[in-house]
C-alpha cells in the first residue's frame, strides 16, 4: 500500500513537471504560428508590389508605344525615363525587402527548430528525470517496506520464540512440579509402607509373643494340673478318699454321677478356673495350703 501510494504521488510530480515543459513548446508553436503568418503577409506584400510594377512596365510600354507614335513630344521621353528609373528603384527596393524577409524567415525558421529541439531536448532530461525519480523513489520506497516486513517478521519470529521459550519454560516448571509431587508422593508412600510394615512387624512381634505367652502360660498350666494330679492321686482317675474320687480328687457329688476321664478333665478345670483362675494359682494356693 505504501509503495502504491509513493508511486502516484510521484507520477503526479512527472505530470505537472511535462506540463511545465510543454507549454514552452506550446509558446514556441505559437511563435511559429505568427512568424509563418507574418511570412505569408509578406508574401502577399511581395506580390502586390510585383503587381504594381507589372502595372508600371504595362504603363511604361504603353508610353513607350505613345512615344513611338508620338516622337514629337520630349517631355513625354523624360517622364518615361523617370518612371522607369522609379519603377527601377521600386523594385529593387522590394527585391531588397523579399531578400530580407527570406532571410528573416529562413532566420526564424532555425530559430523555432532550434527552439523546438531545445525543447524536446529539455521535455526528454525531463521526463528521464522524472521517471529517473519514480523509479529511485519507486525502489526506496520498495526498499523501505521490505525492512519493515523484514523488521516485521523478525519481531514476530522474535515474539514467537519467547512465546515458545516461556511456554517451554512453563512445561519444564509443570514437569519438574509434577517430578516433586511424584517424588513426595512416593516417600510419603514409602514411608506410609514403611510404618504399615513396621506396624505388621511389631504386630506379628506381638502376635508372637502373645503366643509364646500363650503357649508358656498353657504349659505352666499343664504343668500345674500335672502337679496337682501327681499330688492328689499320683495320677490314676480311679483313685478314691473317703468322699473324693478321680485324678484330681474331687468330691463325687461334682462329678453328677459320671466317673468318665473326660468328665473328670472337664470338672476339674471348671472347678479351678471358677475358684482360682488359673491351676498356677491353684498350685501357688496349694503349696501355701496343703490342699486346694
Amino acid at each position: 500500500m505504501t509503495f502504491k501510494h509513493n508511486f502516484k504521488k510521484v507520477l503526479s510530480a512527472t505530470a505537472f513537471a511535462a506540463a511545465l515543459v510543454v507549454a514552452p513548446a506550446a509558446n514556441v508553436s505559437a511563435a511559429t504560428n505568427d512568424a509563418s503568418s507574418t511570412q505569408q503577409s509578406a508574401t502577399a506584400t511581395s506580390q502586390d508590389q510585383q503587381a504594381s510594377q507589372d502595372q508600371a512596365a504595362s504603363q511604361s510600354s504603353a508610353a513607350n508605344q505613345s512615344s513611338s507614335t508620338s516622337t514629337s513630344s520630349a517631355t513625354s521621353t523624360s517622364t518615361v525615363k523617370k518612371t522607369t528609373k522609379k519603377a527601377k528603384k521600386t523594385t529593387k527596393k522590394s527585391k531588397k525587402k523579399a531578400v530580407r524577409k527570406v532571410a528573416k524567415k529562413t532566420t526564424k525558421k532555425k530559430a523555432t527548430k532550434k527552439a523546438k529541439k531545445t525543447s524536446k531536448k529539455s521535455t526528454k532530461k525531463t521526463t528521464k528525470a522524472a521517471t529517473a525519480a519514480v523509479t529511485a523513489s519507486a525502489g526506496q520506497s520498495q526498499a523501505t517496506d521490505q525492512q519493515d516486513d523484514a523488521a516485521k517478521k523478525a519481531a514476530e519470529a522474535a515474539a514467537k520464540k519467547a512465546a515458545a521459550k516461556k511456554k517451554a519454560a512453563a512445561k519444564k516448571k509443570a514437569a519438574a512440579k509434577k517430578a516433586a509431587a511424584k517424588k513426595k508422593a512416593a516417600a510419603k508412600k514409602k514411608a506410609a509402607a514403611k510404618k504399615k510394615a513396621a506396624a505388621k512387624k511389631k504386630a506379628a512381634a506381638k502376635k508372637k509373643a502373645a503366643t509364646k505367652k500363650k503357649i508358656a502360660k498353657k504349659s505352666a498350666e499343664k504343668a500345674a494340673k500335672y502337679w496337682i494330679a501327681m499330688r492328689e492321686s499320683g495320677g490314676y482317675y480311679t483313685a478314691r478318699n473317703g468322699s473324693c474320687y478321680g485324678r484330681y480328687q474331687l468330691l463325687i457329688s461334682y462329678l453328677g454321677g459320671d466317673l468318665s476321664k473326660k468328665n473328670q478333665e472337664r470338672t476339674a478345670d471348671r472347678y479351678v478356673y471358677g475358684r482360682y483362675g488359673s491351676w498356677v494359682n491353684t498350685k501357688r494356693f496349694w503349696l501355701a495350703h496343703n490342699w486346694y
